[in-house]
């Protein structure tokens, strides 16, 4: 039976439609109702939500609000399209929490703090990147790194961390210290979450590998794992002691899923054992002769 490929503008509407309701479920049924916060754009308006002791409808607002500069510095950054996506999301994301009654999980007999910012941070972090994966952001805070990071010399990680600490030193004054360091839990549950869901499970490896057997090592690679390589001619030697004895070498690259690296290693130690190997994660990859990954 043929496979059946949806157009991406359909795609991109049920990512966005997914992680939005993703997104309003972990703050209605986890967050809000427990009085926790995250970090982000998202994190800044649930403390403005916690200091006011608003309603469900004004925490809407506030996302709203909080995202329009972002959403307009992404119109800039990125593009257009990214731009009126992301603010649609938005939209979206405010009408589910303001509409959807939500079940709230607030027993503490049955959920503890910790499984509180666990699966609260879980599934916002579900939210926020299948929102991604739609093409548009649901947390405007990456905007604003992309914004500062053109304009000096600090790196995206490093403006992230200085606003969510700046946040959660907030949080510790107007809320109390428990929750903001409950907030830093939720908030590393959200990061990695997005990983998993942007990467997927099967993140693509690089892997490099520089050894004398490098004519077996492409066999194996090609026959028995089926995979495509990539060759670099290069130079192997140049130690202390020898340093004008060096020799041609096949640099051998290849790029796996994560699940096979340990198959990889075993494969080339079983050849050389003294090879050298380094692997490292890939965001993107597309074409070329590629294990097809697992459908999320």
């Amino acid at each position: 039976m043929p496979k059946v490929h949806l157009p991406h503008w359909l795609q991109d509407t049920v990512y966005i439609l997914s992680g939005s309701l993703f997104m309003a479920f972990a703050l209605r049924s986890f967050l809000v109702p427990n009085h926790f916060i995250d970090g982000g754009v998202t994190g800044m308006s649930l403390l403005a939500h916690e200091i006011f002791h608003s309603s469900e409808l004004v925490l809407a607002l506030f996302i709203i609000l909080a995202n329009i500069p972002f959403m307009i510095m992404g119109g800039f950054l990125v593009n257009r399209q990214f731009a009126l996506k992301s603010f649609a999301a938005v939209i979206l994301l405010a009408i589910c929490i303001t509409v959807i009654p939500f079940p709230e999980f607030t027993d503490p007999t049955k959920f503890d703090r910790i499984l509180v910012a666990v699966f609260g941070g879980f599934f916002l972090g579900i939210g926020i990147g299948l929102g991604m994966r739609g093409g548009s952001s649901l947390d405007g805070l990456e905007i604003l790194a992309l914004y500062t990071l053109r304009r000096s010399s600090f790196t995206i990680s490093e403006i992230i961390l200085g606003f969510n600490t700046v946040l959660f030193l907030l949080a510790t004054l107007f809320v109390s210290f428990d929750i903001a360091l409950y907030a830093i839990l939720t908030y590393f549950v959200v990061t990695r979450t997005i990983d998993y869901v942007v990467e997927g499970v099967e993140a693509y490896t690089g892997v490099t590998i520089i050894s004398s057997c490098s004519e077996e090592i492409k066999r194996r690679l090609v026959k028995d794992l089926g995979r495509g390589i990539t060759i670099y001619k290069g130079e192997r030697g140049f130690m202390k002691e020898s340093f004008e004895t060096f020799s041609d070498v096949d640099i051998v690259f290849s790029v796996i899923t994560r699940m096979e690296v340990r198959r990889l290693r075993n494969v080339v130690q079983s050849i050389d054992p003294k090879a050298f190997v380094f692997t490292n994660t890939i965001r993107e990859a597309a074409g070329g002769v590629l294990k097809r990954r697992v459908r999320h």
